[in-house]
């Protein structure tokens, strides 16, 4: 299983910010081959292309070849990937970044040793045995922080997977971040809205590294928030069954910020790996019609809350076995039931 360790580097941070800077001019090099490929209706270059380009500018630039390698690797992935001719350049607006290859990349006590050059990072937890591949890189956040992150393989254990004897659906939503199909509601933090007057000051205030650290005390209590909550529904749960609400989707409407304030795509994504790290069943499910249909009959009745204009009433009655239903509980119950319909071995009904 592939997994990222990520550590904050507190030793050599201006040689990370010199190097970041010589790799911002290896992308910007790429960039031009690339027009000049466009220009003269040439051949698109490959990575492999690239880096026969790049040869010897190693020395020159005070980068590790491997890492001259990894950025026209990473060039000729990201725009095959957004499938555009060319990508945008890199200046001091965008944050550092230098890759490497993961074989470079040495363990040395709580510390790592990188093209001749120790790295001492705070140990926060202890690295796994395990194959550090490519795609490891140093990284910059907003406040100039540099951070070690470290891709690695790490072997699953034979647990393997649990059998799904307890199952549990999950309907995301603004009001409740999260009702569970046992009638439980997670409360929605907030964390955005709470901490917009105090941005709004910083904001009019001029203070540009007091604005940087409140977006990144909203970015931690938000990743602290899902880490935690997914952690303590995957050790609860055999078999977790959620709905693929379009985030990207309704962050384009009126409800955008409170959308992503919530961070509905982070939390399945952390549901997911923590799924398979622990040996859990992890399915994402259409969720359409789920708060229309009666859970307890199956009937869709004339009755059920319909479209946008029905978005209010949070309690309904099937017209059709007279069920009362809390709209949100309903649909993570209808979740659940459609997910478990896919598994080979059955969980036990509620």
């Amino acid at each position: 299983m592939i997994l990222v360790y990520r550590y904050r580097v507190k030793s050599l941070n201006g040689l990370l910010n010199r190097q970041s800077r010589a790799v911002n001019f290896v992308w910007n090099y790429c960039n031009d081959r690339q027009k000049d490929a466009l220009r003269f209706g040439r051949r698109w270059h490959t990575g492999f292309d690239l880096n026969k380009l790049t040869q010897g500018a190693s020395r020159e630039l005070g980068l590790h070849s491997g890492t001259v390698n990894a950025v026209c690797e990473q060039y000729a992935k990201s725009r095959s990937q957004k499938k555009r001719p060319y990508l945008r350049y890199r200046g001091k607006k965008n944050l550092g970044w230098v890759p490497l290859k993961g074989r470079e990349l040495k363990r040395e006590g709580d510390a790592f040793r990188f093209a001749g050059n120790t790295f001492r990072v705070f140990n926060s937890r202890a690295l796994p045995e395990g194959k550090i591949k490519d795609g490891t890189n140093f990284s910059q956040d907003s406040r100039g922080n540099w951070f070690l992150n470290i891709v690695i393989d790490v072997a699953v254990d034979a647990v393997a997977a649990r059998q799904p004897v307890r199952g549990v659906g999950i309907d995301l939503g603004l009001k409740e971040f999260a009702t569970l199909s046992t009638g439980e509601k997670i409360e929605t933090q907030r964390i955005y809205r709470n901490a917009e007057y105090a941005l709004a000051v910083a904001q009019r205030a001029h203070k540009k590294r007091r604005v940087k650290a409140i977006h990144a005390q909203i970015v931690n209590r938000r990743n602290d928030f899902h880490h935690k909550l997914s952690h303590r529904i995957v050790c609860e749960f055999d078999y977790i069954a959620v709905g693929n609400v379009n985030a990207a989707g309704l962050a384009k409407t009126s409800m955008a910020k409170s959308i992503l304030d919530a961070g509905w795509s982070s939390f399945r994504h952390q549901l997911a790996y923590k799924a398979v790290k622990h040996g859990a069943w992890f399915e994402e499910v259409n969720e359409s019609f789920t708060s229309q249909v009666c859970s307890n009959c199956g009937a869709l009745p004339d009755s059920r809350p319909k479209g946008i204009a029905d978005l209010g009433i949070r309690e309904w009655k099937c017209s059709d076995c007279g069920c009362v239903h809390d709209r949100d509980k309903n649909a993570a119950l209808n979740i659940l039931r459609r997910g478990r319909a896919t598994l080979t071995v059955g969980i036990p009904v509620l």
